[in-house]
């Protein structure tokens, strides 16, 4: 499927995926759902679940250590400073002070007058004369003390803000680990046909992006709304506190931002979706482009590609900016909500300062703080408090909006996860038979869609080597021969039939014998930025300096490292490019021949070798086949040089093993489609003798 390029170049291929994430229905991602989701993150929490016990702990505590002092303050700063009314006892204890700065205890008074009776008018006189009020001095004592406590108390705050902070985010980025290493792990158990069928960039931003979501997900998922809830009932009892009537107008400000974001959210998580596999697209479109820089270059090809890149980021771009959008317009409606709470509140409250209406739980703390009546001071605490509701509101609502993207994004990781295995290890896996006598195939039919007999890649393959000998694969480019070997090491599992070793099927062995029983050494040779010595010994960890050095000989590589600057120690540059691409092909034999397994695979193993390094090494091979008990050797190749020295030859088309023997006897054969094959290959009609 096609889409047109409209500055005339070639039509580029469509990105069907992204396409249908963008028009199609968003996964339903309720409450309930939600939960589920937050549930599964458990696994990843618990190696820090002693981590995480403390960190709440700390965070609960904070709040009220922070609110106690600052609520003592603001009537500190506003009742006892700026307007002289004298302090509470434990205000007074907290800043160190005398009697002399405490109000008087109405207890005490009236305790006195019952014990010296006098004269009943001059003891209402006394009564109801004002209470003195802090000097111009003691109003300077409790200034300057109470801006020394508070200077201790943000330093205090501020250093345990940030071991706090630092503290949170070494645990969850140990989460984050946690779950990226599960799902490499998984995905490195899927089966090759899981593989074919992805895109490797959608793999990569699932295990980058998508699995970091866990973080935030914990954090603005969990964490956050839990702890704003938590600040939002505090604040709320405090308005409580003051006049539960004023609560109650507050709690009902709160409806239409619930409605906002039950109307919103359908949307939110349709723009989460589409931002998602926008990204992805971008990512994979990326990846494949930079795998491909040769190609690209060697067809000029950059302006396509280009175009590409600016098209999915344009995509990506777009998705990411109305997301952000929709979130946007809803959070500005519910702060406007907040703010005619917020405005609408301080209307109340000054008007009950003017008419020194009483507080609903005031006398009661009047130990504390003087909020018995409205002042100044009980005005700058609830209003902190009707603000703390208010904001603590637009976060939860924030945070809801958040949550629709961070748990699309958290079930895409988990989808990882969910693919169950195709190739597992059985209940009780038998013991791989030792010495390998012989490898069969059975019956053997397999497609990469299942039984669809239409696409299967092999159909009915028989096939048996024996211990001793080289079997050539053979066939044109989809033949199936890659496919063939690759069941061999249990990367995928037949449709129909067996694949065994000494006549044990497969799938009754542990995938770790198999593999450990089997080498191989890929058309593609992938070497690392390290040693020579460590590219060779890669997959066997124990092998010895004599045994890589053995291996690179029957590679016949021994030579040309011998002459590099440092030998076997010498560092290889990026995907060996210091190497010539036949030096890196026989880097590869070296890797799969240290390993000393019984089953060997080469695919296309001269491909990149001279005619006469190409003789010397099949000789090595062919003389290391039969040492011991001898070792199962395979080999995918077109070449004819290396066809006509293998013990046995099977000629793959179009999944079906059509013939099958030596080189000279199926050359005998002057109808033979071996025959056929080779002089198809050399390019000639050339009589069998000459082949």
């Amino acid at each position: 499927m096609t889409t047109p390029n409209t500055d005339g170049g070639d039509e580029l291929p469509l990105l069907t995926g992204y396409r249908e994430g963008l028009a199609g229905e968003p996964p339903p991602m309720g409450p309930r759902r939600m939960v589920r989701l937050a549930l599964r993150t458990w696994p990843f929490m618990r190696p820090l679940l002693k981590h995480l016990i403390a960190l709440v702990a700390l965070a609960v505590a904070a709040l009220p250590a922070a609110f106690v002092p600052g609520f003592i303050g603001a009537d500190l700063l506003t009742n006892k400073v700026l307007i002289g009314d004298k302090l509470q006892p434990v205000q007074a204890t907290f800043l160190f002070l005398g009697d002399e700065y405490v109000t008087t205890d109405p207890e005490r008074v009236r305790e006195k007058e019952e014990a010296e009776p006098g004269d009943a008018n001059t003891d209402d006189a006394a009564a109801s004369a004002p209470e003195p009020e802090l000097t111009p001095i003691q109003r300077r004592t409790v200034r300057n003390r109470l801006v020394a406590w508070t200077i201790v108390g943000g330093i205090l705050g501020t250093l345990y803000a940030y071991a706090m902070y630092y503290y949170s985010v070494w645990i969850w980025q140990g989460v984050n680990q946690n779950l990226r290493v599960a799902m490499v792990e998984r995905a490195e158990s899927l089966s090759l046909k899981h593989h074919a069928q992805s895109r490797v960039g959608d793999a990569i931003f699932r295990v980058y992006q998508d699995s970091a979501m866990i973080v935030n997900v914990i954090q603005g998922g969990i964490a956050t709304p839990l702890f704003a809830a938590y600040g939002m009932l505090w604040a709320l009892a405090i308005v409580v506190a003051f006049d539960p009537w004023f609560a109650l107008f507050v709690v009902m400000v709160g409806v239409p931002m619930v409605w906002l974001a039950k109307v919103s959210t359908r949307r939110i998580r349709q723009r989460a979706l589409a931002n998602r596999v926008a990204a992805s697209a971008l990512t994979s479109g990326t990846q494949e482009a930079l795998t491909a820089v040769k190609i690209v270059k060697a067809n000029r090809a950059e302006g396509r590609v280009f175009r590409r890149f600016d098209r999915d980021s344009q995509d990506a771009l777009n998705a990411a900016y109305f997301l952000r959008l929709d979130m946007s317009l809803v959070t500005l409606a519910v702060a406007l909500l907040g703010g005619v709470l917020i405005i609408g509140g301080e209307y109340l409250m000054v008007s009950w300062i003017m008419d020194e209406r009483e507080t609903f739980l005031g006398a009661a703390a009047v130990a504390f703080v003087g909020f018995a009546v409205w002042n100044y001071g009980a005005l700058e605490v609830a209003r902190l408090q009707v603000n703390d509701v208010s904001f603590g509101g637009l976060d939860l609502l924030s945070a809801w909006m958040r949550m629709q993207d961070l748990f699309v994004a958290l079930e895409r990781a988990f989808a990882l996860l969910d693919i169950e295995p195709e190739v597992v290890d059985p209940p009780d896996p038998v013991v791989v038979p030792s010495p390998v006598t012989s490898v069969a195939w059975q019956g053997v039919s397999f497609g990469y869609d299942g039984e669809d007999e239409s696409k299967q890649v092999l159909k009915d393959v028989d096939l048996t080597a024996a211990a001793g000998t080289v079997t050539a694969i053979v066939g044109v480019t989809g033949a199936g021969k890659s496919t063939l070997l690759a069941l061999l090491l249990r990367l995928f599992d037949p449709d129909r039939g067996t694949v065994t070793i000494n006549g044990a099927d497969l799938r009754t062995l542990a995938l770790d014998d198999i593999r450990a029983n089997t080498a191989i050494a890929l058309q593609k040779n992938v070497l690392f930025a390290d040693t020579v010595a460590a590219n060779i010994a890669f997959g066997a960890a124990k092998a010895d300096r004599a045994a890589i050095e053995r291996a690179a000989t029957i590679a016949d590589a021994d030579e040309f490292i011998r002459a590099l600057p440092k030998g076997y120690d010498t560092e290889l540059g990026e995907r060996g490019g210091k190497l010539s691409s036949g030096q890196r092909q026989r880097l590869s034999i070296a890797r799969a021949l240290v390993r000393d397994a019984p089953i060997l695979i080469l695919d296309e193993p001269t491909a990149s070798l001279d005619a006469r390094t190409e003789r010397q090494v099949l000789a090595n091979l062919g003389a290391w086949a039969t040492e011991g008990a001898g070792r199962v050797i395979f080999l995918i190749t077109h070449r004819l040089s290396t066809i006509r020295n293998a013990d046995k030859i099977a000629l793959l088309e179009e999944g079906r093993i059509v013939e099958h023997g030596t080189h000279e006897e199926l050359m005998a054969d002057a109808a033979g489609r071996y025959r056929a094959f080779v002089q198809s290959e050399r390019g000639d009609a050339a009589p069998a003798a000459s082949a």
